[in-house]
């Protein structure tokens, strides 16, 4: 007798249908456009081949270029496949290790023969492509067994693949896919064939180094990056937000402005300008304002604590190779012998602040009456990144978390939650950030305490979104498996920027077990000793990468309460230098941050390079100006000017640079 299993669609309608049916086959049935349209399968949850038969009973929803998401990751797939078989096609004798899809496109690494790949390359690759994708090559699954896999490769002289091959686990089904003579170790899924692919959609970017396996010691590879879409008009608005981007690049932008710098006398941090400085204590002043007004006591911690703090804390033996480790020895100043004698006891720079911050909350005995206690540092943090990983001031060794943490009692911990979600909402709508999305990043795999434990945390986070009015498509909200931190699920803030990407910022962490950890406690209504919940939160997450942010999202041109130098005066001719200083007196005076101009320049000359380093007001004075009282007020990316009395333009700048908090 047949087997038969039964398919549960969408809809809720049932099919029973013969093993050996596959998704492909339930499509046709119901209609040609679908059978068309189709190009994966959801089943069970877990996206598969559209032509792998079924297992068993399933519930199948069927995927098409609509469910963007799933298919933006088949094509990505696919073409990664796809630039593999072009690449070792082109250049024989190149080895393939790993092509996973991105956020916005694949990459593949690669080991050539002779050299390194170069940019230069790239065109003669796409065309290959777009051969292999008009061949119209099926993608087939095969399962085979890890000796298969091993004896294929070195056959090949593939010693990369050979190498991973050969530590697969033993039972585990492996599987490979083949388009045409190639195939690549994959679990899929991919599509049906290359030729479901657009072969206007897809460009190469560029070439980088990469190391095997990502450890430095291992052989240096060529990795080849990629951008892939569904369509053309897809890539083409995805290559102009890329130049665009490039415009807004806080590198480019900072230098222009005189904010930082960077040099690899200090890998991993930054060197902040006058300028840029100012900016920074602009936003510190107005975070501090915000957590003031919203109970928050700002505290102040060590940076350089005992390793026996961090081991108790459990940050030992999650995080130690991300911590910069000190000995605790005073070092050899003599010629002869070592610095030192590797016996000391080991301390280390905190990456986190939190374990110093449940230290202040157990000086003293405390009350559930002292609860909620909101503890805030603007702590400087280190954190040893690897050198290839860091980016400007988005990806840095030393970082200031606006960090706080909110020690509560459980039945205090949605309101607190939702106290933070509009202080946040505030805070981003201030600066210029008027779309975000908010994830809860569940359980991972490898964690500290009870199920029961993990149930309640994530639990109480989605009461307190769902209190803060904020669980709704509108607000993007999603759940991500085995995204949570060791100790405690989080709810993440993702802001969507002027050009449309989206940057993770904000944050905050129900946790149960570092107060346990640490043996936090307070004395409870009934007189016995209780463990209060931690709420670790962020806003902006630290103040480097958000400032790249906030200038790439400006491009440099803040509103005038963030701007480092509000106004400019600048003269068009000598005689109105004195004039000018007086204006720019007045300006100070006002609480403006005020220069002056009075080079002996053309005033062209002056106003472009005043826009250049995004001064937002220019007042221009002349002879006729110093005679009269008046300035000609000229704004950034405008050719127009406003002629006013003085003392009528400083109390209208001075409106304008008041902080949204202080209006």
């Amino acid at each position: 007798m047949t087997q038969m299993f039964r398919i549960t669609l969408p809809d809720g309608s049932l099919r029973e249908v013969p093993a050996g049916t596959t998704p492909a086959d339930i499509a046709a049935a119901i209609g040609p456009g679908l059978a068309k349209a189709a190009i994966a399968a959801r089943v069970n949850g877990a996206v598969r081949d559209i032509i792998r038969p079924f297992d068993g009973d399933a519930q199948l929803a069927l995927i098409t270029a609509k469910d963007e998401k799933d298919a933006l990751e088949l094509v990505r797939h696919d073409l990664a496949h796809v630039m593999a078989e072009a690449v070792q096609h082109l250049f024989p004798g190149t080895q393939i290790t790993f092509g996973p899809a991105t956020d916005d496109g694949f990459y593949y690494d690669f080991a050539p023969k002779d050299r390194p790949f170069t940019e230069e390359d790239l065109p003669a690759i796409e065309a290959e492509m777009r051969a292999i994708i008009a061949r119209n090559e099926p993608f087939v699954r095969e399962v085979w067994s890890r000796q298969q896999l091993i004896d294929r490769w070195t056959a090949q002289g593939e010693t990369f693949k050979a190498e991973w091959a050969a530590e697969l686990p033993q039972g585990e089904e492996l599987t490979i896919y083949r388009q045409g003579a190639w195939l690549d170790m994959c679990r899929g899924p991919h599509m049906v064939s290359t030729g479901k692919l657009d072969p206007a959609a897809f460009k190469l970017t560029r070439v980088s180094g990469a190391y095997w396996r990502g450890d430095q010691k291992n052989a240096m590879l060529s990795r080849i990056y990629g951008t892939g879409w569904l369509n053309k008009k897809q890539l083409d608005a995805h290559m102009t937000r890329i130049e665009e981007a490039a415009k807004r690049d806080h590198r480019r932008i900072g230098q222009e402005m005189d904010l930082f710098h960077l040099q690899s006398e200090a890998q991993g941090s930054v060197f902040w300008h006058p300028n840029g400085y100012l900016l920074w204590r602009q936003l510190e002043a107005y975070m501090r304002r915000r957590l003031d007004a919203a109970g928050y006591a700002e505290v102040k911690t060590p940076q350089l604590m005992d390793a026996r703090q961090w081991e108790a804390s459990g940050h030992w033996g999650k995080y130690r190779e991300n911590m910069f480790v000190v000995p605790d020895e005073v070092p050899n100043t003599e010629d002869e012998g070592p610095v030192l004698t590797g016996e000391g006891d080991l301390m280390a720079l905190k990456p986190m602040n939190c374990p110093a911050h449940v230290l202040i909350f157990r000086q003293g005995i405390k009350s559930y009456r002292d609860l909620p206690m909101r503890l805030a540092e603007f702590g400087c943090c280190h954190r040893n990144e690897p050198h290839g990983a860091l980016h400007g001031i988005m990806r840095v060794r030393q970082f200031t978390q606006d960090d706080a943490h909110i020690f509560c009692r459980e039945d205090q911990i949605v309101e607190e939650v939702r106290l933070f979600c509009d202080l946040l909402d505030t805070v981003y709508k201030d600066l210029g950030f008027d779309s975000y999305a908010i994830k809860l990043a569940l359980r991972p795999d490898k964690r500290f305490g009870t199920e029961e434990m993990w149930d309640r945390a994530e639990g109480n986070l989605r009461d307190a979104v769902r209190a803060a009015g904020r669980a709704g498509p509108e607000y993007g909200w999603e759940e991500l498996p085995n995204e949570g931190a060791f100790y405690s699920p989080k709810l993440e803030f993702h802001l969507t920027d002027a050009i449309g990407r989206t940057w993770q910022c904000g944050t905050i962490q129900l946790d149960y077990v570092l107060p346990e950890r640490l043996d936090a406690s307070y004395i409870g209504e009934d007189g016995e000793r209780h463990r209060p919940v931690m709420l670790h939160r962020a806003i902006l997450g630290t103040f480097e990468r958000f400032l790249g942010i906030l200038i790439e999202h400006h491009a440099g041109r803040f509103p005038l309460w963030l701007a480092p130098v509000q106004a400019v005066v600048a003269t068009i001719v000598s005689d109105a230098d004195d004039y000018a200083g007086e204006v720019m007196k007045q300006l100070a005076a006002a609480g403006l941050r005020a220069d002056r101009d009075v080079r002996n320049e053309k005033i062209n000359y002056k106003v472009r390079e005043h826009s250049l380093a995004k001064v937002p007001v220019l007042l221009v004075v002349g002879k006729r100006e110093a005679e009269e009282g008046t300035v000609a007020i000229r704004r950034l990316g405008s050719q127009a000017q406003t002629m006013m009395k003085l003392e009528d333009a400083i109390a209208t700048l001075r409106a304008e640079a008041r902080a949204p908090d202080l209006v």
